[in-house]
């Protein structure tokens, strides 16, 4: 049995990965949201008068919700593909993808909290 896989070039997977992101940019409303986020915090944490280290901490965190909301897509347009009628499990699959997000935005939270303790109390 073939899979259903492309074979393995630089290029070519670079270009999916591109394609995945264009599309979840048109098309999630959130993900647009997380995008603007990213940028804001990004320059507020380069801005920020701390050490270079604690700044790349901050902005390297960022990635965290971004790579949670890719995920969530994944799963959510993967239920859709399965079933568009209300079943418990798509229900259950859908909402652990929103917590994976949820708990990536309160890692983020805190890893900027402790950071800045360290970077401006201590």
């Amino acid at each position: 049995m073939a899979l259903n896989k492309p074979k393995y070039t630089l290029m070519k997977n670079t270009g999916y990965a591109l394609a995945g992101l264009m599309e979840i940019i048109k098309n999630e409303s959130s993900f647009k949201l997380q995008i603007i986020l990213f940028v804001l915090m990004n320059i507020l944490a380069w801005f920020l008068p701390l050490a270079f280290h604690l700044q790349a901490i901050l902005s390297l965190s960022l990635f965290i919700p971004i790579m949670a909301e890719v995920t969530n897509s994944s799963i959510e347009r993967v239920v859709d593909l399965v079933t568009l009628e209300h079943h418990e499990l798509a229900k259950r699959a859908k909402d652990a993808g929103a917590t994976l997000v949820f708990l990536s935005l309160i890692l983020t939270g805190a890893i900027w909290a402790v950071v800045l303790y360290l970077g401006f109390i201590q």
